[in-house]
């Protein structure tokens, strides 16, 4: 969620924004990468505890860039001091949601530029796609690479054939299953460890932009020195990477506003 919102008109909260008519846009919410993002409810329960305890004071983008951090640790992964005083965006339009935010059917190359205009390297690319470690997927991110890679009903090469099989017969059975949930680091989508890049070099990487890391020198080279090294090495480098995400142009000083709900901007 965090990520997302940070991709999208920087790290505002915009991506917590209900449709409403008087807007007359559809939100980011709604776009098509956000449709898995799920504790939508979970953020509204913390903003009520705060408003409660000190209205007005702590925005949404701050406590999704706290509850991101906090998560990470729950499932035992490193913590970080996250900076505060970003201020809540006012603007949330689901077209740009498409536009900016990472696909999972991106190459490289995109993937790289991407990245860079937000201020993120290749380092940050390789190592924020580690939180893929933990969560879920929908086949629609996928599916292609198991039933229709190029438009002739072939499946993706670059997928190992066994995993490929077994997600057709025990996820998506069907090539239009727009429902089932799937795990993106199978086995340990609960546990924030390095098993992430482990499957990718056994090309069990679910997206094509996970798969994409393995076939570039430098970012393959970056996964290597990851698995060589220790899990203490990793939790420190992602946790920098994360705050260095969590800065992408933040709203501060006037701009923006303090939300009282986080699913509407203030009247």
């Amino acid at each position: 969620m965090h990520f997302h919102d940070c991709f999208v008109r920087g790290c505002d909260g915009s991506v917590l924004l209900n449709f409403t008519s008087s807007s007359g846009n559809q939100t980011e919410k709604t776009a098509p990468p956000n449709l898995t993002v799920r504790g939508f409810d979970f953020i509204d329960r913390l903003k009520s505890l705060l408003e409660a305890e000190c209205p007005g004071i702590v925005s949404c983008a701050d406590i999704v860039a706290l509850a991101a951090r906090d998560s990470i640790v729950v499932t035992g992964g490193p913590s970080w001091k996250v900076p505060t005083g970003r201020r809540d965006g006012v603007i949330s339009v689901a077209s740009e949601a498409l536009a900016d935010i990472p696909a999972p059917f991106d190459n490289i190359t995109t993937l790289i530029q991407n990245f860079a205009n937000k201020s993120l390297d290749i380092k940050d690319l390789v190592l924020l796609s580690g939180a893929h470690t933990i969560g879920i997927s929908l086949c629609t991110s996928f599916s292609n690479r198991l039933y229709n890679f190029t438009g002739v009903g072939d499946q993706d090469p670059t997928l190992d054939s066994e995993y490929a099989a077994n997600l057709k017969s025990r996820k998506c059975r069907t090539q239009n299953d727009n429902t089932t949930i799937v795990e993106m680091d199978p086995g340990s989508r609960t546990t924030f460890d390095l098993s992430y890049y482990s499957l990718l070099l056994k090309r069990r990487g679910l997206f094509e932009s996970d798969s994409a890391l393995t076939r570039d020198s430098n970012t393959l080279a970056l996964i290597n020195q990851l698995l060589q090294g220790s899990l203490q090495n990793f939790f420190s480098e992602f946790a920098m990477s994360m705050e260095k995400m969590g800065r992408i142009e933040v709203k501060t000083g006037t701009s923006g506003e303090i939300r009282k709900n986080c699913a509407v901007v203030n009247s």
